[in-house]
């Protein structure tokens, strides 16, 4: 279903993350809430083993609170800090702001014993789409670093000065070279982690209504009006029930798909987790 999965460029971003890691004292993880195993790079736990990180979970105003507790807490026991986080929202910007703070403050407090006021410097990393971009803005209060609704806006690193001793780095989404779990990739496609323009999106939406209709069959006929949950054609009974009709009996099956896409990212069918902890121990368990 993915293609290009690995484009070119990845490697470049993946040799400059690498290449600036001398550089930064702490990671700060972006991970979409609704999929934090599909949106967190795996190379990241080798990659950034001997530094200091925090997870923040991006746009959890669309996943479900009490995954959103079980995700900070699996993180937690795990020995990092996580908090719930919304870019596009100033609310939680003090919160984050003392998350990286905190995160950095047993280095801080050793260079200032020696007389020395240390600048922190943060590495926001993840993979395309999260909201890197659009965590740094929020924090600096500001349009500083490239924003955009399709993944590979960022191409370089950019550094941005958030307060006199807080510095981030923004990075290109960074992708790893072999994804084999399709029902993760599938996660990807579905909240836009993968340009649409490569996808099949009738099939695509469909997988995902037949997703949703399970995790939550009643916020999806709400939504949709008429719709069988426990049918294979769902986006076609989507077209119907919004009345789609491109001629007598022939529905516009295409527009449904990226009605139902669209719905689903902006948090409009329901606030919904597809995963949950029990899925990383497993995971973990067959590595």
């Amino acid at each position: 279903m993915l293609v290009q999965w690995y484009p070119g460029h990845m490697a470049k971003a993946r040799r400059m993350l690498i290449e600036n890691l001398k550089l930064i004292d702490v990671v700060a993880e972006i991970v979409d809430a609704r999929a934090p195993i599909a949106t967190r790079n795996p190379d990241f736990d080798d990659l950034f083993k001997d530094k200091i990180r925090v997870v923040l979970l991006n746009k959890s105003d669309l996943s479900s609170e009490t995954a959103n507790r079980a995700w900070i807490e699996y993180y937690r026991s795990r020995g990092i800090n996580a908090i719930e986080f919304v870019a596009t929202k100033t609310s939680k910007k003090k919160t984050a702001t003392a998350l990286l703070e905190s995160a950095a403050a047993e280095k801080v407090q050793r260079y200032k014993t020696r007389g020395v006021m240390k600048t922190v410097r943060i590495m926001v990393a993840g993979i395309p789409n999260v909201g890197k971009s659009t965590f740094i803005n929020c924090l600096a209060g500001g349009v500083r670093a490239q924003v955009g609704d399709k993944p590979g806006v960022t191409k370089g690193k950019q550094w941005v000065k958030i307060t006199p001793y807080l510095e981030l780095m923004d990075t290109p989404g960074l992708l790893w070279p072999k994804l084999e779990n399709e029902r993760y990739a599938k996660h990807l496609a579905y909240i836009g982690s993968v340009n649409d323009n490569v996808l099949d999106t009738d099939e695509l939406a469909n997988e995902l209504l037949k997703e949703l209709a399970q995790i939550c069959p009643d916020k999806l006929v709400q939504r949709y009006s008429g719709l069988n949950a426990e049918s294979e054609n769902l986006v076609e009974q989507v077209a119907q029930c919004r009345g789609f009709l491109i001629s007598s009996g022939v529905y516009d099956i295409e527009r449904a798909a990226r009605v139902v896409l669209n719905e689903y990212r902006s948090g409009q069918i329901a606030r919904t987790a597809l995963e949950m902890p029990g899925e990383a121990e497993d995971n973990a368990e067959e590595e």
